[in-house]
């Protein structure tokens, strides 16, 4: 179910479908590094103003899905204007910054994004750039990465199935909103 919160910003609405907690797992596989399994958590928060913050961290799971060490780290901030134009900043944990720009999809909630820009530290890995693409299907929120280094060509390197996290308060906000003359059986509900 996809709310849109009374303090939303309101040019954030085209991007209420992100908002909250998302975990969930996928596969990282990239030339130069051990292919794996990796699971995820994502958030995705507002505080009225006209961005959403971004949080994703992944970790190595193991052959029986437990972790076993950290991936990659993310935060940034995403903006969208009145055209549909969607922008990015990024910060990862290996020392990369980018800016992302793309669009939101006519009529769909799908999301694909392209690097304009790439900062690096000198510690950070080889790398020219991706595109990303994030869509909310069936409730959930699947996206898939490509990257490039100056050693190779664009290709997919991570992508990810999430489900949405319900927290306890949302549980309890939700069960208050329901009408007094909900059925007991539960039969009767579906009828």
């Amino acid at each position: 179910m996809i709310e849109i919160p009374s303090d939303l910003h309101k040019d954030l609405v085209p991007l209420v479908f992100l908002l909250g907690n998302w975990a969930g797992a996928g596969v990282h596989d990239f030339p130069g590094s051990q292919k794996c399994n990796f699971g995820q958590e994502v958030t995705f928060t507002h505080d009225g103003r006209d961005f959403l913050e971004y949080h994703s961290r992944t970790w190595v799971l193991d052959n029986d899905g437990n972790k076993v060490r950290p991936l990659e780290t993310e935060s940034g901030f995403w903006r969208i204007d009145d055209a549909r134009k969607v922008e990015v900043t990024m910060t990862r944990d290996d020392g990369v910054i980018e800016i992302w720009y793309g669009e939101l999809a006519h009529k769909k909630p799908q999301i694909e994004l392209v690097t304009d820009a790439v900062a690096r530290t000198a510690a950070s890995s080889p790398y020219s750039g991706g595109k990303r693409l994030y869509g909310y299907v069936k409730s959930d929120l699947m996206w898939v990465g490509e990257k490039q280094t100056p050693e190779v060509e664009l290709r997919p390197y991570m992508s990810a199935h999430l489900k949405k996290v319900v927290t306890p308060e949302e549980v309890e906000r939700w069960a208050k909103a329901l009408p007094d003359d909900m059925p007991d059986d539960g039969i009767a509900f579906f009828k």
